[in-house]
């Protein structure tokens, strides 16, 4: 079997007649919205030839992979039991998600031979004390890198961590070998590039410094150094990262609705928020190594459509709220008020159309009546199971579904997916009519936390 198979889209029971008219889209509504969806590609598609959003072609730049490559080499030299990484939303959810998918379960407790010779990974993605004291004693500075992720280096969050950081390493190794332990992930410098925090940082102690593209944000930045510099210290399969994505964009730049599927996903929730009722959004992945997919997820749909201002500026107070789920855990916790509770949700599956292991069930347990049918089965067919029964249930409840196969949970796979969820979200904020690449809401809790801090703002 390829390792490099495209991801399929199924959304037939996302239609009306698989839940009603009154919870699924009809033809006759999927065929009035395409004039709107050959509109905005085309706008896209401009914009993207201006560079006005980078994100489209990170996975073309040979010069930023090969740069990121070299770096990663030169530092696994050194031999670091850890690497850890201070940033916060688009600087972390990226890597957590990757990590997740293409590493193997339980990282960190595995052997450095285990890990192929790589660190373990921390993701510091917050600024809880008890969290980050005990990553501190867990990896002694001299022993660990540091990567710090933000692009205007004005995150309260991740500077108050990058500054406890610098106190220990000037401590334990010095000013002079601080360049050995830590790197910066920040804004570009030139001469009409806005001036990051984190520049004088780097000169100061002569520290590598990858760029962030002025024109990519934070949760569209994944295939950016913000993820892969930490995606190549792990030994991560960076080449079938680039070439899902460029499998991806070419689906993902036709003009069609019926076989883009970025386009046909957004178009659909986007039939769904606002004809049917469906203001949420959830993603279930069937496969423990795609659950930090929907928590990146959460962040790309949230920030991007949750605006109060169209871009003609009338208040909109428009988006769906993401939720993740894990199936088939949460068939346990969330299934219950997924069939029974409000219908006001869309389901999107997230499934693995192979895992790397089959485990078999032992015929055991003879004195238990009733288990044959699990006897001499495997955990994986019981696993497919659960999840055609929880789609069978949610269409039995009319609750819309629309299912995402991966070949394999892979770099080629996992990048097309991500890819995807990006331009549907360009795709759907347009449709949505606001500005998909900002986040005013954001901000004023920022300020009036920095004046709260006795800072300005």
């Amino acid at each position: 079997m390829s390792d490099h198979q495209d991801i399929k889209i199924d959304v037939a029971r996302a239609k009306s007649a698989a839940v009603g008219r009154e919870n699924g889209f009809t033809a006759a509504e999927l065929a009035d919205i395409e004039p709107r969806v050959h509109e905005i590609h085309a706008i896209l598609q401009q914009e993207r030839a201006a560079k006005k959003y980078g994100f489209y072609d990170l996975h073309k730049d040979d010069v930023a992979f090969a740069d990121v490559a070299a770096k990663a080499e030169h530092f696994r030299t050194f031999g670091y039991e850890n690497l850890v990484v201070l940033g916060i939303g688009g600087s972390a959810l990226g890597l957590t998600a990757l990590n997740t998918a293409l590493n193997t379960p339980y990282f960190n407790l595995q052997s450095k031979r285990g890990r192929r010779g790589a660190p373990r990974l921390f993701v510091m993605d917050n600024i809880d004390p008890v969290t980050f004291k005990a990553m501190i004693k867990l990896c002694p500075p001299k022993k660990t890198l540091y990567n710090v992720i933000s692009k205007s280096g004005e995150t309260a969050e991740t500077i108050s961590q990058l500054m406890i950081v610098v106190a220990l390493l000037e401590k334990a190794v010095g000013a002079a070998a601080m360049k050995d332990h830590l790197v910066v992930t920040t804004s570009p410098k030139g001469p009409n590039a806005p001036k990051s925090l984190l520049h004088p940082v780097a000169d100061a102690y002569s520290l590598v410094s990858f760029p962030i593209p002025l024109n990519v944000g934070g949760r569209f930045s994944v295939f950016s150094p913000v993820g892969m510099f930490p995606a190549a210290m792990l030994g991560m399969d960076l080449d079938g990262m680039r070439a899902g994505c460029a499998a991806m964009d070419a689906r993902c730049s036709l003009d069609s609705l019926e076989d883009n599927p970025a386009y046909l996903r957004a178009a659909i929730h986007y039939l769904l928020d606002t004809a049917k009722g469906k203001t949420m959004s959830v993603m279930m992945p069937y496969a423990d190594g795609l659950r930090d997919v929907a928590d990146w997820y959460r962040q790309l749909w949230a920030e991007s459509l949750g605006k109060r201002k169209s871009l003609d500026g009338q208040d909109v107070h428009t988006g769906q709220t993401p939720i993740k789920a894990l199936g088939a855990t949460d068939q346990h916790s969330q299934v219950q008020l997924y069939r029974e509770g409000p219908n006001n949700k869309v389901f999107n599956i997230l499934e693995a159309g192979r895992f790397e292991t089959i485990l078999k069930i032992p015929d055991t347990l003879k004195e238990v009546p009733g288990l044959g049918y699990l006897r001499g089965a495997s955990m994986n067919k019981l696993m497919a199971a659960e999840l055609r029964g929880t789609m069978d249930a949610l269409k039995a409840s009319q609750r819309p579904v629309i299912r995402i196969t991966l070949p394999r949970v892979n770099a080629h796979s996992v990048a097309q997916l991500l890819y995807m969820l990006e331009v549907e979200t360009a795709m759907a904020g347009r449709l949505h009519n606001v500005n998909t690449f900002d986040q005013p809401g954001v901000e004023e809790g920022k300020i009036i936390a920095r004046r709260l801090m006795g800072g300005n703002g």
